[in-house]
């Protein structure tokens, strides 16, 4: 039922009917009017996370009168049982205490496919975020960690860099999340999970977290549950998120909507640079680090850095307060290295004052939102019961060529709209 047919009716049915549709939450607000049945209905957000509002304004004996049914949270909460409940206490609790292993089943649970552990994923989320903006509240409305996304061609030393800037950011008393994507087998299922055995002295440090996150298949190799893990790290306390993709392609566009700054690391000596590295990805760089910039390397990084310089000048500018700079490092002498953090910083704080990255921050939650939306449709369209019978045979005469696939997805379309029309 939609609002415009309730506001028809008498507030009495009103009532009985608001509270059946979806809507989360509503407030009614009764004023005194010496016009009966005047009134004026308003949308308004609540403050709370997932929270919304609508106000209808009656007369009610001169009495004014606050109904707020929040079902949001408590609608999820109440269909838990007793120790499902103490599940998502247990991994709320240890996880704001800045527990690991409590942050590594919290991880765990919101990557499961799973559909009733999907669920309780979703509470906990909910716990931990309304937790995260009190925290950003007392924060004075700053972030509470910085998000960098990290990427490269394989072979560009991404591993050797991050243990060592690792190491020395929490010799600096930063907390330090790691998410390293790792592509899966389409045949298997499995992956190496390397990025954790590469790094075996940062995975030692207790101030550190490494989390290799099998992609599952999933397009570009950054799975739906990143921006969540990211959530998730930063309700445990970690105030630099490092998101690692694979390769340079399609995963870079997925992981610039979720992260404050996009890092591209490229190798020295790999050939023709500009023709091996897409035009899109060279442009969503904040900072491109050339590695390796040591011995027998320092001088083609030093004509690739040149190169790049003159490339970034070319490219339209992403920010209105940031130009995206070139710089040489090396993580085996450590050259480049606090200079890059000095830079990383200082786009931090820039970024921060003008505005544009609570802006961003902002667009990125309603990406996600919609690229969610879009995968639940889609799971929801290929289950759906007549959908379903009919995919097989539409696929077998597309594949003989007896069918064009756009008309066999317009069939598959009508067969989808009839049954809920």
């Amino acid at each position: 039922m939609n609002i415009p047919m309730l506001l028809q009716r008498p507030h009495q049915h009103f009532l009985k009917g608001l509270v059946r549709t979806p809507f989360r939450c509503y407030r009614f607000i009764f004023h005194p009017s010496p016009h009966l049945g005047s009134g004026v209905p308003c949308a308004q957000p609540l403050s709370s996370p997932g929270l919304h509002c609508a106000k209808w304004m009656l007369p009610s004996n001169g009495l004014t009168r606050k109904l707020c049914l929040q079902t949001t949270l408590e609608e999820h909460t109440e269909g838990l049982s007793d120790k499902e409940q103490r599940l998502v206490d247990k991994l709320y609790a240890g996880l704001i205490q800045g527990q690991r292993a409590c942050l590594a089943e919290a991880i765990t649970l919101v990557e499961s496919t799973h559909s009733r552990k999907k669920e309780l994923a979703q509470v906990l989320l909910q716990k931990v975020l309304a937790h995260h903006r009190e925290q950003e509240n007392l924060n004075k409305g700053k972030p509470l960690a910085f998000r960098v996304g990290l990427s490269g061609p394989p072979g560009a030393g991404k591993s050797t860099f991050i243990e060592y800037f690792g190491k020395m950011l929490t010799e600096r008393g930063h907390k330090l999340s790691v998410l390293a994507v790792d592509p899966s087998s389409c045949t298997s299922g499995g992956s190496l999970l390397g990025d954790k055995t590469r790094m075996t002295e940062l995975s030692r440090d207790m101030n550190a977290y490494i989390r290799p996150s099998p992609t599952r298949g999933t397009l570009g190799g950054v799975t739906r549950t990143t921006n969540e893990a990211i959530l998730l790290c930063e309700g445990g306390g970690y105030d630099v998120i490092l998101v690692e993709t694979v390769g340079v392609g399609q995963s870079e566009f997925a992981v610039a909507d979720m992260v404050d700054m996009f890092i591209l690391l490229l190798p020295p000596a790999g050939g023709d640079e500009l023709q091996g590295i897409k035009r899109g990805i060279v442009e969503m760089a904040d900072l491109v680090a050339i590695t390796k910039s040591d011995g027998d390397l320092i001088v083609p990084a030093r004509r690739i850095q040149a190169e790049y310089v003159s490339a970034l000048k070319l490219l339209r500018r992403r920010s209105g307060v940031w130009r995206p700079k070139v710089i040489r490092i090396s993580a085996r002498s450590g050259e480049g290295i606090t200079e890059m953090w000095d830079k990383m910083k200082e786009f931090q704080e820039v970024m921060l004052v003008s505005g544009e990255l609570a802006a961003k921050r902002q667009k990125q939650q309603k990406v996600w939102m919609w690229n969610l939306i879009q995968e639940n449709v889609i799971e929801h369209f290929r289950t759906h019961p007549e959908v379903r019978e009919q995919i097989p045979l539409l696929e077998k005469r597309v594949l003989s060529g007896a069918l064009s696939p756009g008309l066999a997805a317009d069939l598959l379309l009508k067969a989808f709209k009839s049954r809920h029309e």
